[in-house]
């Protein structure tokens, strides 16, 4: 799991005096319209008084139905229009003329308390019609929300119903649309629980008496058509909690948000045009598994600090592309209120943070590193959610996000709350956002945060803290199909996209197919590719100890292959590993300067020559020896020329250009990472000698050697055993190469295969290796 802040701060909601002075004209209401240019008045009858339980039902936000209260609709004699606008002065009602005729001008009765009501006779159908509202001297036109059908289809509700809209995003939140000849706005909000549900904008002073909701059905759906309403208005919902409270929320489906600490959601429409139809056509050309993989971690607000998603798309795609790393991988870009959480707190979960611009600047980014050939990963964190009072906690008075069993909800490490993946609709809500993603994003791939957090009732609890599955087992059997029911939607509806589990324990299947029962009974989790976190803790214990220790403690380098093709794995050199203490990669090296950096380009060629993907964090490319931090981002004054160790830095990053260079390049080294028929141990026990070497394979037998020597000294004439077939081979890298800062111990010819028998096999091959240093040979 990804290592958070022990504390974060609660963002601040919207005030009053913080309402911007200037919208979008979308957003406003029309400007004031002078009297002396109204049409001609006509008499309006007292409407019969509203029933008091209603009325006062509809005052206070609890009304289901306001549209059958409010608005236009025939009655004995003519028309009876009813309004709610508090602090209105005056209302009028102007009927449309056919053929653009004159209208005709009405003025609606006071009841008190904002409404307005009146019969408008000798009318035999509901006429067009628009409301002048006066307010303290100035009159305002406004076209009443009251008098549209709903704008949420019978197909829509049903599906969401069901808890299967896979573009739930498309139902519910703000969405501009033209209903029923009209331009606006449709507000559509899940909150099965409230009694009622009011709309709170920056237009009406997120005063919401004026724009109650009605609930569509069953669903727990409320709708509301906000004709003249459009792009840039801030707005949250205004809720009345079962016990009559109110709360005012952030829209759980917003796409765009104001930037925090400022919580309001924001209506927003896309006008982007993707230009990356060659990228995504050839993206499912062949199983990932089967193709070179290798990640760039980039936390985007501090990679280069300051930097719009724009401005990045003019940087980023230019130096991954150089470095030759085939994907970037973004930590969460879901809008979270605290920036201390890297992402990991989310509160908006279908909105890219604004902190860095907005949805269309996001859609730009990808598209710039898609045409530069550079796929896009993205942290995804449906593990948990925090309990700001203004977002997904108790949204609707009682829990509805997270689970009503305290000992379900609450997590224990880091004060936030998990998902109640047992509720369909909850389900829907994150399944649904997966696939938003991949879909509106063009997204090529989602690794999931803190997987065994999820698959574990008692991850983190003691005994008696945790309440057993229905057949007395931890397993969380929500959370499992929840997780298949994911992978399987995604990978159906998004071809080429691949899934990552951050996923610590030995969990069985996490990257089985779905229908595939394994020995636990559980249908494999149907995941992509699974984060190798024990190769990781493994590795990175092995060259944190000094030289001359090291032969305690071979195993750790090879146990690994105990278990590679277990699953399909990825090795991660993630952000979670150069934090908190934990150290940078090449300050967790022992020995002098020199000797950090060996053991940081020796330590790379292994892991990009062992079976399984690579994934590396930023920062880590060119070998800084200070921690990451989210405030001011890596070292980049490292690789300034002026600087008197820039040769030092500027050599790693010139060898991870290298690795992805060769890498991808050469077969052997990703085309058959996850079956054993890719990989045979060399001298795997050289314990004393603190060598390690194997052969990689290709789909046809082509084969690499690779050899790690992690003793501070050049051993000459080192025998391994090699196939026979091969009359020499030659070194394609040499981390121990001068151009990276190495001693230069490198062959420069050709090495002869001789027919002496060694490790097992009919043939050997006499090499000199470098101190610290990993050497990949290929045949001449």
């Amino acid at each position: 799991m990804t290592a958070r802040p022990p504390a974060r701060k609660t963002a601040r909601k919207t005030t009053d005096e913080e309402i911007p002075t200037a919208r979008k004209a979308a957003a406003k209401p029309p400007a004031p319209r002078k009297e002396s240019a109204g049409p001609e008045t006509r008499t309006v009858r007292p409407a019969p008084a509203l029933d008091p339980g209603e009325r006062a039902r509809l005052l206070a936000g609890e009304h289901h139905d306001p549209h059958a209260l409010l608005g236009a609709r025939l009655v004995r004699g003519g028309v009876l229009v009813r309004v709610l606008r508090p602090y209105a002065r005056q209302v009028a009602v102007v009927t449309k003329g056919a053929r653009g005729a004159k209208g005709r001008r009405a003025e609606l009765h006071d009841e008190g308390d904002g409404l307005f009501s009146g019969v408008l006779p000798l009318l035999r159908k509901v006429p067009d019609y628009e409301l002048l509202v006066r307010y303290d001297g100035d009159e305002v036109p406004f076209n009443d929300p009251y008098r549209f059908l709903p704008a949420l289809g019978e197909f829509d509700l049903h599906l969401i119903g069901e808890g299967r809209h896979e573009q739930l995003w498309t139902a519910l939140g703000a969405r501009t649309m033209t209903h029923e000849g009209v331009a606006g706005t449709r507000f559509t909000v899940w909150a099965p629980n409230a009694r009622g549900v009011r709309l709170a904008t920056d237009f009406n002073y997120w005063d919401g008496t004026g724009l109650p909701m009605r609930s569509l059905g069953a669903t727990g759906v409320w709708e509301l058509f906000l004709p003249g309403v459009g792009e840039g208005t801030l707005y949250k919902y205004d809720i009345t909690r079962p016990d009559g409270s109110h709360s005012l929320r952030a829209d759980p489906m917003a796409q765009h948000t104001e930037c925090p600490p400022n919580t309001s959601s924001v209506v927003t429409a896309s006008h982007h045009t993707w230009s990356d139809q060659e990228w995504m056509a050839g993206r499912a050309a062949r199983p990932h598994h089967e193709a070179p993989l290798s990640v760039y971690e980039v936390h985007l607000a501090s990679w280069r600090p300051g930097l719009t998603y724009r401005q990045l798309a003019e940087q980023l795609p230019a130096y991954v592309r150089d470095l030759g790393f085939t994907h970037v991988e973004f930590m969460p870009v879901s809008e979270h209120p605290f920036g201390g959480s890297w992402g990991y707190q989310v509160t908006g979960f279908y909105a890219p943070t604004a902190r860095l611009g907005t949805p269309d600047d996001f859609k730009h980014l990808v598209d710039a590193l898609h045409r530069a050939g550079i796929g896009v990963l993205m942290d995804w964190v449906p593990a948990h959610f925090p309990r700001d009072d203004w977002a997904l906690a108790e949204f609707d008075g009682r829990p509805l996000y997270e689970h009503e069993d305290p000992r379900r909800s609450a997590h224990p490490d880091w004060g936030t709350l998990e998902f109640d993946y047992g509720r369909k609709e909850v389900r829907n809500f994150l399944v649904a956002n997966a696939v938003y993603w991949c879909e509106e994003f063009h997204i090529d791939g989602l690794r999931v945060d803190a997987v065994a957090s999820m698959l574990y009732l008692d991850y983190s609890r003691e005994h008696g803290e945790w309440a057993p599955n229905e057949h007395g087992g931890r397993e969380n059997l929500d959370a499992v199909r929840f997780l298949q029911e994911m992978n399987a939607t995604v990978y159906r509806r998004c071809p080429g996209i691949i899934t990552f589990a951050e996923e610590s324990t030995a969990w069985d299947g996490v990257t089985r197919a779905t229908d595939q029962v394994g020995p636990g009974g559980f249908g494999g989790l149907g995941f992509g590719m699974k984060w190798n976190m024990g190769w990781m803790h493994d590795s990175l214990g092995y060259v944190a100890k000094e030289p001359v220790h090291r032969k305690y403690h071979h195993n750790e380098m090879t146990f690994s292959m105990v278990y590679a093709y277990s699953e399909n794995y990825i090795l991660p050199i993630s952000h979670d590993e150069v934090v908190h203490g934990k150290q940078a990669l090449v300050s967790k090296m022992p020995g002098d300067w020199w000797q950090q950096r060996a053991n940081h380009r020796a330590y790379l060629g292994f892991m990009w020559a062992h079976p399984g993907k690579q994934l590396l964090f930023m920062g880590q490319e060119f070998a800084q020896g200070a921690e990451w931090s989210a405030d001011h981002g890596p070292d980049w004054w490292l690789l300034d020329p002026a600087y008197g160790a820039e040769p030092d830095h500027r050599g790693v990053r010139d060898l991870v250009r290298d690795l992805n260079t060769v890498y991808s390049a050469t077969p052997a080294l990703w085309q058959r990472d996850t079956v054993p028929e890719g990989f045979s141990w060399v001298a795997g026990d050289a314990a004393e000698d603190n060598v390690f070497a194997f052969l990689r394979y290709d789909a046809e037998g082509s084969p690499l050697l690779a050899v790690c020597n992690f003793s501070p000294v050049v051993r000459h004439d080192y025998r391994l055993g090699v196939p026979d077939q091969e009359a020499a081979w030659a070194e394609v890298l040499n981390t121990d190469a001068a151009r990276y800062g190495g001693g230069d111990v490198v062959g420069t010819d050709p090495v002869k295969t001789e027919s002496v028998p060694w490790h097992g096999r009919p043939a050997s091959v006499r090499l000199t290796l470098p101190p610290l240093a990993t050497v990949w040979l290929r045949p001449a």
